[in-house]
């Protein structure tokens, strides 16, 4: 489904693959498009992926990282609590995939950073976490900027609320629902 280019909202605990589930066929999409070039031009942001927090914006990243290492893709971590220059000076050399939190996203758009011009595919990682937290503003603000017609959308949530189904209804086209763990099942291990 995600390498047919169909909007996505997938069900799952953490825990479950979703990385490698999401990350995989991203690769494989944006695969052709990658250069060794070492033109930022050649290296636009092709997907953004948006985490809740650091920590699972590093985890994500690092899956990213090891999943395209013998390509020339690009990729790079953003958040926030550190400075934002060493991420101004990575992101103008370009990269393909940016897995970000979002309140430093916006802060790269500020600066002007970040284009999304290229942008083919947004996934939005734990969106009911991202719920929690109060992301879901500056969520839409980010939706807001990216390209609507060219772009693929995967939402991923432990559980659907009705909060997530109205995101999910401005986020996606037509989206396939795929769910490895009964609705809105919380894991045993809590």
């Amino acid at each position: 489904l995600l390498i047919s280019g169909a909007d996505i909202m997938g069900g799952a605990q953490t825990g479950t693959g979703k990385t490698a589930a999401f990350v995989l066929p991203i690769l494989q999409r944006i695969l052709p498009l990658a250069s060794s070039s070492p033109s930022p031009a050649r290296h636009p942001v092709r997907a953004l992926i948006l985490a809740p927090t650091r920590e699972l914006a590093l985890q994500v990243f690092e899956s990213v990282k090891a999943y395209s290492k013998h390509t020339p893709i690009r990729a790079m971590c953003a958040f926030g609590g550190v400075d934002i220059k060493p991420q101004i000076a990575e992101l103008k050399k370009g990269v393909e995939i940016l897995v970000a939190t979002p309140g430093r996203l916006l802060d790269h758009v500020e600066n002007k950073s970040v284009s999304f011009n290229s942008v083919q595919a947004l996934v939005l990682d734990e969106a009911d976490r991202m719920l929690d937290m109060g992301f879901i503003p500056d969520v839409t603000r980010i939706i807001n900027l990216l390209p609507k017609d060219t772009r693929q959308s995967l939402l991923f949530s432990a559980t659907f609320s009705n909060e997530i189904k109205k995101l999910a209804d401005t986020m996606l086209k037509s989206p396939e629902l795929v769910e490895v763990a009964k609705r809105n099942t919380v894991s045993e291990t809590i």
